[in-house]
């Protein structure tokens, strides 16, 4: 029996997500956005996705509200996708799913979450254990851990060896 394209039978809000979240690359142009990646050719050479899979997820976003497009340039004409707040919601859900893959898949410590004011790592809930509050997306700064590569080829992941707050956007270096 092939493999339904959707979960049209299923009565679950996972699966509701999952129709608009669920497909191989959407959560990594999620994740970059999150990391300020908001143009185009970042996305593409940040996660060596193909043009016509990235134009379509981007699409996808958009047209869910999970992303905004907007023109930072005229001529020629060049757009920018931002988190709205319906994808920001996502984060805690890109959180968890970190935290399990480096727990139960690489053992890798590639990026550390900490509470940008006090500079203590994120618990597991997006938690400053020294404050006692919950670190509202746009307070997180993201730093290298031990495990991420300091060589990297890419613009973007250069850009990214040094700390910065989720959600502003990333400064690149062409080379």
């Amino acid at each position: 029996m092939a493999l339904g394209k959707d979960y049209a039978t299923q009565e679950c809000s996972i699966a509701s997500a999952l129709e608009v979240i669920g497909e191989r690359w959407t959560l990594l142009v999620i994740r970059d956005a999150f990391y300020g990646v908001r143009r185009y050719n970042d996305f593409l050479v940040h996660l060596g996705i193909p043009r016509a899979v990235l134009a379509s997820r981007l699409q996808t976003l958009t047209g869910q509200g999970i992303l905004e497009k907007r023109r930072y340039q005229e001529s020629p004409p060049r757009d920018e996708y931002v988190l709205t707040d319906r994808g920001i919601a996502l984060w805690p859900t890109l959180r968890a799913l970190g935290l399990w893959g480096r727990e139960h898949l690489t053992q890798r410590r590639l990026r550390i979450f900490r509470h940008a004011d006090c500079g203590t790592e994120l618990g597991p809930y997006s938690d400053c254990p020294s404050c006692g509050t919950v670190v509202a997306v746009g307070d997180v700064e993201v730093v290298p851990g031990p495990d991420l590569s300091r060589d990297p080829a890419d613009p973007v992941s250069r850009a990214l060896l040094k700390p910065k707050r989720l959600l502003r956007p990333v400064e690149t270096d062409p080379a």
